[in-house]
């Protein structure tokens, strides 16, 4: 059986614009240009993709989980009509006070996607616009990607500070790393 061929994402600031506000419904959810179709090639290339997001929203009672259902749901429709799709949301519903290990930099959420799908994470891409994002990624032997979009953005021109991980890749959104890691496959692949 060949193994999955997986790409883990970030969602707020990642595909959806983010909001210091939190996203807290369908209506407040608005893709990134370009954000979805990335996401289509990566399918049309035999990438499977996930999201890990932190939703401590949900445990500040901001929003109820029939709303983040329903925002999820959004999205899988509007990626959908691009012809994209992601199999699976993972999500961690704690509140930064809860000291949980799923809330990212943790890597529980992760650990969870290890399990579900039965693989080793070891060089699997994780994309975000945080190092939390990529921290969480790094301690389960993920690739970091950073993309200057979201909270992300404030690094645009300067170099990374310290608490990234020192292999982390610099894109300036989804659709450039998707183009950054379809080109890199592509030459390994002729290699």
């Amino acid at each position: 059986m060949t193994p999955i061929k997986l790409v883990i994402l970030d969602r707020d600031g990642t595909i959806n614009e983010d909001s210091d506000d939190f996203i807290k419904s369908a209506d407040e959810w608005k893709p990134l240009p370009g954000a979805l179709e990335a996401i289509a090639r990566l399918n049309h290339a035999g990438w499977h993709v996930v999201v890990v997001s932190n939703q401590s929203g949900l445990g500040r009672g901001l929003f109820e989980v029939s709303d983040l259902n329903a925002i999820h749901t959004k999205m899988h429709q509007m990626l959908a009509a691009v012809g994209g799709r992601i199999d699976a949301v993972f999500y961690c519903p704690h509140t930064p006070g809860d000291e949980c290990s799923c809330r990212k930099p943790a890597s529980g959420l992760f650990e969870q996607i290890a399990d579900r799908y039965g693989l080793d994470l070891k060089n699997v891409p994780v994309v975000g616009d945080s190092a939390r994002d990529v921290i969480a990624g790094v301690a389960v032997g993920c690739e970091p990607h950073l993309v200057l979009t979201g909270k992300g953005a404030v690094h645009k021109g300067s170099a990374l500070p310290e608490i990234f991980p020192s292999n982390t890749l610099v894109h300036g959104n989804l659709p450039s790393f998707v183009d950054f890691f379809l080109s890199r496959e592509e030459e390994q692949e002729q290699a």
